[in-house]
């Protein structure tokens, strides 16, 4: 082996212990800045190096990664590349999982693949973040997704997800309850719920809301489907690319009537397949307005978010509307920094998604986008695939 590849893993496997210990810290320690500006940039100049069209697109702007001194100034990826370009600090075949997005943007460019090196570190991330705003006594509880199971969805980024909450907290009676092309098994869901109702225990009940819109109409005519005391829901957003769309108070209300849970009780989800960590609304743990337009989602100490100008990607001011751009360490192993197609607006010490931006792809996402594609190498674009969160 060439001294650069065993220098090479020798950062990988050392970045990724630092993350962990980091991770296992929880997510009410806090990181300072100092802290997570020094990791983030290490994690860059790592994948400077190990991420070949990255590598060249930071050099294309003339950046030096060893002078760079501000995570802030971190150059993103819009989240788009991920469709186009191989993203990944090594060759496919070493990636333990492969996660495809849903493919319903991206002008005929198929769908984007997030592969995913190590599902330890993905793990570390996920539990101690979900733990906080979804589990905050450390319950046993019955989960139950309105999903398809992983043996049918291997590429699907939240069913594994779920998965791993699965294991982490369910009573060992919880399951899936959608089949492969995500249609809901609404009477095996309804008696999973009445036998948890008998046994008097709670439920994680998780879908997007496309999915909970499909669960009320199942359900229309039938009475409700009450949830026992002390449930919750995790809802994950999921309209895209849906002929029908219901606004988010309505659908909070519908659902907690459907449920017999209060509004307090479902909790929203932020995430997506090129990011490995996840965003949630704080209202289980902290309380919190019940009206959903009044909430803020908040991520874990190891993700760092900025609001951009569409059209120059410079930072907006304070309480302006903007691009979300996130930078999340957890993606060690493909780009830390990410550029969404979301606009936000800060909030707290969070930030409210105020939807997808309107009409074309903003300018400084297809701008970036060209000098991504113009200084990579031809053998490293992916073909035209074809998925889900």
């Amino acid at each position: 082996m060439r001294k650069a590849e065993e220098d090479l893993l020798r950062r990988r496997h050392g970045l990724g212990e630092e993350l962990k210990a980091v991770m296992a810290r929880g997510v009410q320690e806090l990181l300072s800045d100092a802290s997570f500006n020094r990791l983030a940039l290490k994690i860059f100049r790592y994948q400077t190096d190990a991420v070949p069209a990255y590598g060249r697109f930071v050099r294309g702007r003339g950046i030096d990664p060893e002078r760079l001194a501000r995570w802030e100034d971190i150059p993103p990826v819009p989240v788009r590349a991920f469709r186009r370009l191989s993203l990944f600090d090594g060759e496919p075949q070493e990636a333990q999982a492969r996660f495809l997005t849903s493919g319903t943007t991206g002008g005929g460019q198929g769908r984007g693949l997030h592969l995913v090196r190590d599902l330890s570190l993905y793990r570390a991330s996920l539990l101690p973040n979900a733990r906080t705003h979804l589990n905050p006594e450390g319950e046993t509880l019955r989960v139950l997704a309105l999903l398809p199971p992983p043996l049918h969805r291997p590429e699907s980024s939240l069913v594994h997800m779920v998965d791993v909450l699965r294991e982490a907290w369910d009573d060992g009676e919880g399951g899936f309850f959608a089949d492969s092309d995500w249609v809901l098994d609404v009477d095996g869901l309804a008696q999973s719920v009445q036998e948890a109702t008998v046994q008097k225990q709670p439920i994680l009940l998780v879908g997007t809301a496309f999915a909970f819109v499909h669960l009320m109409e199942a359900r229309m005519g039938r009475g409700g489907l009450a949830l026992p005391p002390g449930s919750r829901v995790m809802e994950t957003g999921g309209f895209k690319g849906r002929s029908r769309a219901v606004p988010r108070e309505d659908l909070y209300e519908e659902m907690s009537d459907l449920l017999g849970l209060p509004r307090e009780r479902i909790v929203n989800e932020y995430g997506m397949t090129e990011m490995l960590s996840q965003f949630y609304e704080p209202v289980l743990r902290e309380g919190g307005p019940s009206h959903p337009g009044q909430r803020h989602l908040v991520g874990p100490p190891w993700v760092r978010s900025q609001l951009l100008d569409p059209e120059r990607l410079h930072p907006v001011p304070a309480g302006e509307p903007g691009l979300l751009q996130h930078l999340d360490l957890a993606n060690l192993h493909s780009v830390s920094s990410l550029l969404t197609e979301d606009r936000g607006v800060r909030v707290s010490r969070g930030f409210r998604v105020l939807g997808r931006v309107p009409g074309a792809e903003p300018r400084g996402c297809s701008l970036t986008m060209e000098e991504l594609l113009g200084v990579s190498d031809p053998g490293q674009r992916l073909g035209a695939g074809g998925g889900s969160r």
